[in-house]
This record gives structure tokens, sequence and C-alpha cells, in this order.
């Protein structure tokens, strides 16, 4: 998926975690409103305008955990939460470094990549107590990882490669 028009969706899409009206539940999800089918299928602009949507809506402490398979756009989708928010450095990926920290208006963002880490046992070492007790807006790439450590009351969101299609996602959140 790339980005090659430059500009942002007429309309952005709704932020279902700002303003849930109008869309359904799912399990522990929400279906946004317009969506087929539980899924809402966006291009790569639609979900950069999403995230930064969800980012001026966001308010700390808040943990965001972003789903799905490998280049499915959790760290475009990060990065673009991270801008709306405020962030004004460079957000990169820290699949590497494991945690990321961001200076923002509102409070602190940790962006979290546990990719790599081989289950729970593994999060003492990062500060996971202390990024998840943190008044701050945190970002959580390969939640699963985290198994039940993972906190309750986060926002969820799973990215989907559409078939056929690899120039849309689908989204589901909430």
């Amino acid at each position: 998926m790339s980005d090659t028009s430059g500009s942002a969706p007429a309309e952005p899409f709704p932020n279902p975690a700002a303003n849930a009206d109008g869309d359904d539940a799912i399990g522990q999800h929400l279906v946004p409103g317009m969506a087929r089918r539980g899924r809402l299928a966006m291009t790569l602009d639609e979900l950069i305008a999403w995230g930064s949507n969800l980012g001026r809506a966001a308010q700390p402490p808040l943990v965001v955990a972003l789903s799905g398979p490998l280049g499915a756009g959790k760290t475009v989708l990060a990065q673009s939460i991270c801008r709306g928010y405020g962030v004004i450095d460079a957000v990169t990926s820290p699949t590497f470094a494991l945690v990321h920290e961001y200076a923002a208006p509102r409070s602190t963002v940790y962006h979290l990549d546990l990719y790599r880490l081989q289950g729970p046992d593994d999060l003492t070492a990062l500060g996971w107590d202390e990024v998840m007790a943190a008044h701050a807006l945190v970002i959580v790439e390969w939640p699963e990882r985290a198994g039940s450590r993972f906190p309750a009351g986060h926002l969820p969101i799973d990215l989907e490669y559409v078939p056929g299609d690899d120039s849309r996602r689908y989204l589901l959140a909430g």
C-alpha cells in the first residue's frame, strides 16, 4: 500500500472512539458507522485521516491495541494517531527498540511493538507496568503477545487485508 495522492479524503470517516452513536456492537468491538459486514474498507489516505481524527479526540490515559497481519498498516495508523495527538517528532516503528516515547501537548505517548516478544513474561523488562500505569496515550502493536497482562478498557483496532484489493484495508474498531 502506498500513498501516491498526498491528499486526505474529502470527508474523513467517523471516529468510533469519540462517538459511538449509530455503531453496532460485535463482541468487544464497535462496528463503525458506514461499515459493510462489520468492517470498514479504507484506502491509505482514509486510514491516515481516520487515525488523525482518533488522535485529535483521544484523551489520556488511553491504551490503543493495534492488531493485524504484517504489513496491514499498524505502524501507519500509529503514526497518524500520534500526528493527530500532537506529536511533532518523526514517529518510527519500534520493532527493534520495542518502545518509543514521544512528547505531546496532552501527555507522553508510548508506542510499543510486541512482535519480537515470546510472551507476557518478556513485558517486565520493557517497563510494561509503568507504561500501563502512566497518564499517557499508549499505542501497542501486536497486543496479543501481552496475553492476560493487557489491560481491560483498552481500545482495540483490527486491520485486515481486503482480498483482491492491495490499496485498501478493513478496519474494525471499538
